[in-house]
């Protein structure tokens, strides 16, 4: 079966800094042990269980405060989504060593909106309420600092005229999700500064989904459910390229019906931003060697083994 291999795909920097982040952790002697990630360090199932393997302990919590009181000695690694400040300080004052992992641009984000507090903002900022980027964003100033997931919670808002300011955004959204959005807030306060803040890598695989996935007859994303970015790509591939597209983990989650449909003839394949190549590879092979009409290719080859994810460091 033909392949469209749409790219960008896969890691993006801030994921591959923090694996390695865990990784040096991992190897290296003077680390305080037992070794603590404070959720999962990118959302990716596959990932977790590596370095659950490798020995990182992943905890799990409604939110941070709650999975750090989880812990009391040892060392604390901060996930990639970034964590309320006071929390890192907090580790430290109890004698924790803290590693932070923390994507480069979400701290940019953080740095954004700490200097527009500074000024004397309101800050409306797009996100998912159950996500921790937001969580860690909105602890900066629970008072000024004003989660938006829909126009609905713009509506029970109220400035006037003289009051800064400013929307952004989680760095995983799509354009799609905040637009909508953000022009709505400018009709309402036409005062508000607009600080787009997603992330590049996220966007550049949005904007190839949407672009090439219009060619093709059926998509799969190879991510986890929990991502927000895999998730997004599925969801704009089906309405900004109305092609049908599937969120799957690994090789085995694809649904041999989906390939037997005789209106099938081209997939794309995507990955999200914390989704292992090995994986998203074994994909394309698989599809690539599918043959409608020989039922031998319709056998699944065998997953790798999750220590293949784990990047090498030096000695």
């Amino acid at each position: 079966m033909k392949v469209k291999k749409i790219l960008p795909r896969g890691f993006c920097h801030g994921v591959v800094n923090a694996m390695h982040l865990v990784a040096q952790t991992l190897n290296d002697p003077a680390t305080k042990k037992p070794i603590y990630i404070l959720g999962q360090i990118v959302h990716n199932k596959n990932i977790t269980e590596a370095f659950t393997e490798a020995g990182a302990i992943t905890l799990e919590g409604k939110n941070r405060r709650e999975i750090l009181d989880q812990v009391d000695s040892g060392t604390v690694i901060i996930t990639a989504h970034g964590i309320d400040h006071n929390l890192i300080v907090e580790a430290k004052n109890r004698g924790l060593d803290v590693v932070d992992a923390t994507c480069s641009d979400v701290y940019k984000t953080h740095n954004i909106i700490k200097e527009k507090l500074k000024d004397n903002y309101q800050v409306l900022y797009i996100g998912k309420k159950s996500h921790p980027e937001p969580e860690g964003v909105i602890a900066i100033n629970p008072e000024k600092i004003h989660l938006i997931e829909s126009i609905d919670d713009l509506k029970e808002l109220s400035f006037d005229e003289n009051t800064k300011l400013c929307i952004t955004n989680q760095t995983t959204m799509s354009l799609w999700d905040v637009n909508h959005i953000i022009k709505e807030a400018q009709l309402q306060f036409p005062q508000i500064e607009v600080i787009n803040e997603i992330c590049l890598a996220t966007q550049e695989r949005q904007e190839a989904i949407v672009k090439e996935a219009k060619d093709v007859d059926l998509c799969l994303i190879v991510g986890d459910p929990l991502s927000n970015n895999s998730n997004k790509l599925r969801e704009v591939c089906e309405t900004k390229a109305n092609t049908k597209a599937y969120l799957i983990g690994n090789v085995n989650d694809i649904d041999i019906n989906w390939l037997l449909d005789e209106n099938v003839n081209i997939v794309g394949v995507s990955s999200g931003a914390s989704t292992p190549s090995i994986f998203t590879n074994q994909v394309i092979q698989y599809v690539e060697q599918f043959d409608k009409n020989n039922q031998e290719t319709y056998k699944k080859p065998d997953l790798p083994p999750l220590s293949k994810l784990i990047p090498r460091t030096k000695k």
